[in-house]
C-alpha cells in the first residue's frame, strides 16, 4: 500500500551521476550532510538482472536516504529491479528518463523514454505494483528540437497517472543527435519556468528541479517555488558547497565537520575499504579531491592525492604530505600577499 510521500524527502538531493555517485562518493557526501537525498549512478535492469548484484548494490549504511536509479524501458525487468531495490533497504527507485548517451539511446531508454510516456506510465506502474517504496522519474523538460510546454505536461500527466507522485526535472532538453553527454548538460538552454510552470499545473505533485544550481541563495530561490532542487557537478567539485545545507534548508543545527575532519575520516574509511574489501585508495579518494576547492593551497594538495607515485604509500601518510604542501603553498602566497602590499 503507497501512502502520499513527504515532500520534504526531495527538498535537497546530489544527482546520479556516472562514473562518479558511486558508493565511496556518497559516503563522502554524507559527512558533510546528513539530510540530503543521495543517488546511486543509472544501474540498468540488464546489469541487475544479468550481472554481479551485490557489486550494483552494496552501499555503506550511512548513506541514507538512498535511492537507486534504474536505466531501462521493460516493465517487467523494471518491476524486477524495483524488487531488487525494496530487498536490499533503499528508500526510493529512480527511473532515467533524461539520460542523452548513445548507449543508452541504442538500449532505447534514458530521454528516448520521453517520447514513449505511455511506456514509462506502464513501466511506473509496474515497479509500483511490485513493491512500497516511491517510484520516481528524473527527465528533461523536452527532447531534440521540442520545446514545447505541452509535450512535457503530457508526458508528466500521463505518468502521473499510472501512480508517479514525484519528478524530478532537469530543466535542459536533451538533444538526442549532435550532442555528447557533456555537452547535454551545458548547451540546451535552462528553462527554469518550464518546471515552475508544470508545478503549478500539477500542484499535487511533488516537483524538484535540476541543472545549473550552484549556490545557497539559487536553491532556497527555487526553494521557494518548487518542492526539492537537486544539485549536480557542483555539489561534486565543489562539495563542501553542502556543509551549510543541513542548517539553512533542514533546521539540524548540529555542527558539521570541517574540511579536514572530513578528509581523516575519508583516509580511515580508505583503510577500512582496503583490509576489508581490497579497495586501494585511488579509487576513494578521486570523489574528494574537490574538498578544499577555493582555499589556498587546495592546488598543491590536490596534486599530492592525484600523485600515482604515491599510490603504494598509506593513506594517512600521502594525507600527511598533502597537508605539508597546502601549507607550505598558503605560507608563499601570504608572503606574496604581504610583499606586494
Amino acid at each position: 500500500m503507497h501512502s502520499v510521500p513527504d515532500r520534504s524527502l526531495w527538498r535537497l538531493s546530489v544527482a546520479p551521476m556516472m562514473d562518479w555517485t558511486d558508493r565511496h562518493c556518497r559516503y563522502f557526501h554524507r559527512l558533510i550532510t546528513r539530510h540530503t537525498r543521495l543517488y546511486t549512478e543509472m544501474v540498468t535492469t540488464g546489469a541487475l538482472l544479468h550481472g554481479d548484484v551485490a557489486r550494483h548494490l552494496d552501499y555503506n549504511a550511512e548513506e541514507h536516504p538512498l535511492a537507486l536509479q534504474l536505466g531501462g524501458s521493460e516493465p517487467e525487468d523494471l518491476a524486477a529491479c524495483a524488487r531488487l531495490a525494496q530487498r536490499w533497504g533503499y528508500d526510493e527507485v529512480n527511473l532515467n528518463c533524461g539520460c542523452p548517451s548513445e548507449r543508452v539511446q541504442r538500449g532505447a531508454f534514458g530521454a528516448c523514454l520521453m517520447n514513449e510516456a505511455a511506456l514509462v506510465a506502464d513501466s511506473v506502474k509496474a515497479m509500483r505494483d511490485a513493491v512500497d517504496l516511491p517510484v520516481t522519474v528524473k527527465h528533461r523538460i523536452g527532447v531534440d528540437r521540442v520545446e514545447s510546454y505541452e509535450f512535457v505536461r503530457d508526458f508528466v500527466g500521463t505518468v502521473a497517472q499510472a501512480g508517479c507522485e514525484v519528478f524530478i526535472v532537469h530543466a535542459r532538453n536533451a538533444w538526442l543527435q549532435g550532442l555528447s553527454p557533456k555537452e547535454n548538460r551545458e548547451i540546451p538552454p535552462l528553462r527554469y519556468e518550464i518546471v515552475h510552470r508544470l508545478k503549478r499545473e500539477f500542484p499535487q505533485l511533488t516537483i524538484a528541479i535540476n541543472g545549473g544550481l550552484k549556490d545557497d541563495e539559487a536553491v532556497a530561490a527555487q526553494l521557494e517555488v518548487l518542492d526539492g532542487v537537486m544539485v549536480g557537478r557542483e555539489a561534486y567539485h565543489n562539495p563542501y558547497v553542502m556543509a551549510g545545507w543541513d542548517s539553512r534548508f533542514f533546521g539540524d543545527e548540529r555542527s558539521v565537520p570541517g574540511r579536514s575532519e572530513v578528509e581523516a575520516a575519508m583516509v580511515a574509511y580508505c583503510e577500512r575499504q582496503q583490509a576489508e574489501h581490497g579497495v586501494p585508495w585511488p579509487h576513494i579518494v578521486r570523489h574528494m579531491l574537490g574538498l578544499y576547492n577555493g582555499l589556498a593551497g587546495a592546488r598543491k594538495w590536490r596534486q599530492v592525492w592525484s600523485d600515482h607515485r604515491l599510490k603504494a604509500l598509506p593513506a594517512a601518510e600521502v594525507m600527511k604530505r598533502a597537508r605539508e604542501a597546502m601549507a607550505a603553498s598558503a605560507a608563499l602566497a601570504r608572503e606574496g600577499a604581504s610583499a606586494s602590499s
